[in-house]
């Protein structure tokens, strides 16, 4: 097997793809911007927390994997080493909402651990070579999220 090495853009032009990304998808309704995953490709997804400190909704869309009636996120935050604020928001508030293409669910998150973790890590390397070289960019551990229906 060939070794990859991680290439990753500058932090200023992560942070830019991600506002243009949330323009476009403010700018047509929703029509662009969230996709389902299909085959080795990951879906986008629409998460809806509420801030840890300030109580307010926060936005944010992110990659997701498909298993069964749960929802698999990375809490990456671009590559960067500390967590992103929706999950440091999740950890908090676990209960929030989801928007995929063709609906809205609320959904309660928790960090699979163990076995769980290990096979949706693995599901997570199929959808690009370079995944390793990637997560070995970060001094800690990614946490896997499941985002399962709330009750």
């Amino acid at each position: 097997m060939a070794e990859h090495t991680a290439k990753v853009p500058p932090r200023w032009f992560i942070r830019l793809a991600w506002s243009v990304h949330r323009g476009m998808y403010r700018v047509t309704g929703g029509r662009f911007g969230l996709r389902r995953p299909k085959g080795r490709r990951w879906g986008m997804l629409r998460l809806t927390t509420v801030g840890r400190r300030t109580g307010a909704e926060r936005n944010v869309i992110i990659a997701y994997l498909e298993d069964g009636r749960n929802l698999v996120c990375m809490a990456m935050n671009g590559w960067a080493d500390a967590d992103p604020a929706w999950w440091l928001n999740l950890q908090a508030h676990p209960e929030a909402t989801v928007r995929l293409p063709g609906g809205t669910r609320r959904i309660r998150a928790r960090p699979a651990v163990g076995a769980e973790r290990d096979r949706l890590l693995d599901r997570w390397r199929e959808t690009d070579d370079d995944f390793d070289a990637y997560t070995a960019m970060r001094s800690r551990e990614t946490a896997i999220v499941v985002l399962e229906p709330a009750a």
